[in-house]
């Protein structure tokens, strides 16, 4: 049982970590989006911007969500219990990432 337990906080340390990885490539499209994209060419900068600043509330929302899931794991671990994801996270995140795909193509597609 303690082996299990083991595999089952190492595999809650790693989701946690892709989290975080989550985060800093939200972060890093954020940056592109939001400041090197438009100084490429000659186009508006606020939409741009606008995108940018949606890329990095996404990686605010994976930052929480995933600490938020890590503790709620190990608490859920330490009950002997099970712990699913709350619908409402997953809700979020894949509505914040949906609007932000629609809006990329968007951009793509008109500019």
């Amino acid at each position: 049982m303690t082996d299990a337990l083991r595999r089952t906080r190492l595999a809650n340390e790693r989701t946690y970590l892709a989290w975080l990885r989550n985060a800093l490539t939200a972060l890093a499209v954020a940056i592109g989006a939001g400041k090197i994209v438009p100084n490429l060419g000659h186009v508006t900068h606020w939409p741009f911007e606008l995108l940018g600043a949606g890329f990095a509330a996404l990686a605010v929302v994976f930052v929480v969500a995933g600490i938020r899931r890590f503790l709620k794991v190990e608490e859920a671990l330490r009950a002997g219990e099970f712990a699913p994801l709350a619908g409402r996270d997953a809700v979020l995140v894949a509505s914040l990432a949906g609007v932000l795909a629609v809006a990329t193509l968007a951009l793509v597609f008109v500019r």
